[in-house]
């Protein structure tokens, strides 16, 4: 049977594209989880659904997407010896995480053939187990000395698309991390490095001659996870490549606010895209995208429906998802919010650009809602409802 979805009553239609961020619509339908028509509900046949729900005019966005997170397995991390991270993740508005590596596995295997092993069981148990619907791509190996070509042939015909974070394995200079990240990418295999001081014992400093000589597609937490690196430095990676710019909760306010001011005077902020570099010392962060958006736009003068884009559709495009986009065909992965009640502004935009957080008041993920109040982020002023 198919599955239809119709969203109406929709208040504000924000795009997740920079050039586009808001779109004149009030109406979204989905058909068997990809979105389908977009449009005025007058125009559109939104007969025969099979989920409806009335926006009650709230403000529907793509779903947010965590770039860089540190999952383990299931809805459990180590790290913080804490359960439903996920699941309270999805309540602050994301829909898809994406991991950097599942480097706080205990015992984490560090030869070449336990390494893939834990990458395919990684990618394979993700994508068979969604917590609460979550969408995690996971199954990020980190590099080691002894990998060949062959390991990322190997790797990348069983399913995996991530390298975890270059620098956090024994792979330490950039002739060898630069090799294997040429190996992966000849293979489909996308690349991230870690940016800055060591994050935990055991990792080491990255700077920017070994991010520039390394290559890779994302600068990892160019903020610093924790410790940035010198402002100079973080310009040059701004200037030296055309890399995505990865801003995350975790890292140094002053320097993301450093990084969105280079890439704005290179015209280059579609550049930018958001993580938690999650979970890790300074615990998960349910509310870490919102909160990077939120203070991006007050802090950096970027108008709200823009910093959206950094936290969606920016990531969508640099990694090659079908999800983060209003637009026909991609995944009908959507958060539904409003104004949190009292807070100041005329409008949720000018609330957000306050740096005042929105409440979330439904989730949506291949056209199926997965959560509707937040029972983290402040209560909104106006919620959705589903009618069937």
């Amino acid at each position: 049977m198919t599955q239809k979805l119709v969203i109406t009553n929709i208040g504000l239609l924000l795009s997740g594209k920079m050039e586009q961020p808001i779109l004149e619509a009030d109406c979204l339908i989905a058909t068997d989880g990809k979105i389908s028509a977009v449009g005025r509900e007058k125009d559109m046949d939104t007969e025969g659904a099979t989920t409806s729900v009335d926006a009650h005019g709230v403000t529907l966005a793509p779903g947010l997407i965590d770039s860089h997170v540190h999952p383990v397995i299931g809805d459990y991390t180590p790290r913080q010896q804490q359960l439903h991270w996920i699941d309270s993740t999805l309540h602050g508005g994301v829909t898809t995480m994406i991991s950097a590596g599942e480097v706080h596995l205990p015992g984490r295997p560090k030869d070449v053939v336990g390494l893939k092993a834990m990458a395919i069981a990684s990618q394979r148990w993700y994508e068979n187990f969604r917590p609460s619907g979550m969408k995690v791509l996971a199954g990020a190996p980190i590099l080691e000395k002894g990998m060949v070509e062959e390991d990322f042939k190997e790797l990348a015909g069983a399913g995996v698309k991530l390298l975890g974070e270059v620098g956090l394995g024994s792979v330490k200079d950039g002739k060898t991390a630069r090799q294997m990240v040429d190996w992966a990418r000849k293979y489909g295999i996308q690349s991230t490095i870690h940016t800055g001081g060591p994050s935990i014992p055991g990792s080491g400093l990255i700077d920017a001659d070994m991010v520039l000589e390394t290559g890779t597609d994302v600068i990892g937490h160019i903020n610093g996870g924790h410790s940035a690196l010198p402002d100079d430095q973080i310009m040059c990676l701004c200037e030296s490549c055309t890399a995505g710019l990865e801003i995350v909760h975790n890292g140094n306010e002053r320097a993301a606010l450093l990084t969105l001011n280079t890439a704005r005077e290179l015209k280059q902020m579609d550049r930018i895209i958001l993580g938690t570099d999650g979970p890790a010392g300074s615990g998960v962060q349910p509310l870490g995208i919102l909160r990077m958006v939120a203070m991006l736009s007050s802090l950096g003068n970027v108008p709200a429906e823009i910093a959206f884009c950094f936290a969606n559709g920016n990531t969508s495009r640099q990694r090659d998802l079908d999800t983060g986009l209003i637009d026909v065909g991609y995944a009908a992965d959507f958060v539904l919010m409003d104004q949190a009640q009292h807070a100041p502004g005329a409008n949720i935009l000018e609330s957000i650009q306050l740096g005042n957080l929105p409440g979330i008041g439904m989730t949506i993920i291949d056209g199926v809602v997965t959560s509707q109040r937040s029972r983290n982020t402040p209560p909104a002023q106006r919620l959705p409802e589903l009618l069937a």
